[in-house]
């Protein structure tokens, strides 16, 4: 599948890919690939947030659920989409929010998010594969372990963090998090169902950035 992952993430997660569950899981996503159903994303992109955003390089960490289930949505970087493909609703969601936080519209033109990649932006996906068309068909079979420990090299290597949390599953992934030495801002989904529970007027990425620069770090630009 041509994984390509940055050394500073081999390194963070090297014991885990010596574990029984994450063989267990490689066999399992290997096949899926091999099925002849469709898997997104292609199996180089599978470790694509990682890949362009090397641990001593992350500034702040989005954490989506699985990868879009459509032809030609996924590219391994939660909520982004490669430019010429229409922008899913909960992008467009978190557009609109930035626009209303800053008072000013997204740098990014399109649905690809690679700008904020490459800013220190990790947008990780909880679960780092899907079948075509069933959301959620890959949770479960281990990936949620492996993007724990993610989680827990971030916390463990880095300071002043800002980790968004948007949705009850990322939420409870927040548990892992030292709030003593990075900052964790919460809020509902910016999907359609539940952006108006509390999505929109959260202001995360205003917050976001007052944080990166009191403690000296350079601001995303959004």
């Amino acid at each position: 599948m041509n994984i390509r992952l940055d050394e500073s993430w081999r390194r963070a997660l090297a014991p885990e890919f010596d574990k029984l569950y994450f063989g267990i899981l490689t066999e399992k996503i290997r096949s899926e690939y091999r099925s002849g159903w469709p898997i997104y994303p292609p199996g180089g992109m599978i470790f694509r947030a990682l890949d362009l955003c090397p641990l001593p390089e992350v500034r702040v960490v989005i954490l989506g659920q699985d990868p879009y289930h459509g032809a030609g949505q996924a590219e391994g970087l939660s909520f982004s989409v490669p430019t010429g493909v229409a922008i899913p609703p909960s992008l467009q969601n978190i557009k609109q929010e930035i626009a209303s936080d800053l008072g000013h519209p997204s740098v990014i033109p399109d649905g690809s998010l690679l700008k904020w990649a490459e800013q220190g932006v990790l947008l990780l996906n909880a679960t780092l594969t899907v079948r075509a068309g069933q959301a959620g068909s890959h949770q479960g079979l281990g990936w949620e372990t492996f993007t724990d420990a993610i989680i827990e090299a971030v916390n463990r290597e880095q300071e002043h963090v800002v980790f968004l949390l948007w949705g009850s599953p990322a939420r409870r992934k927040g548990a892992m998090i030292d709030r003593s030495k990075h900052l964790v801002l919460e809020a509902p989904h910016p999907s359609p169902l539940s952006a108006y529970r509390g999505f929109f007027g959260c202001r995360h990425f205003s917050k976001a950035n007052a944080y990166l620069k009191h403690w000296g770090k350079a601001p995303i630009l959004w």
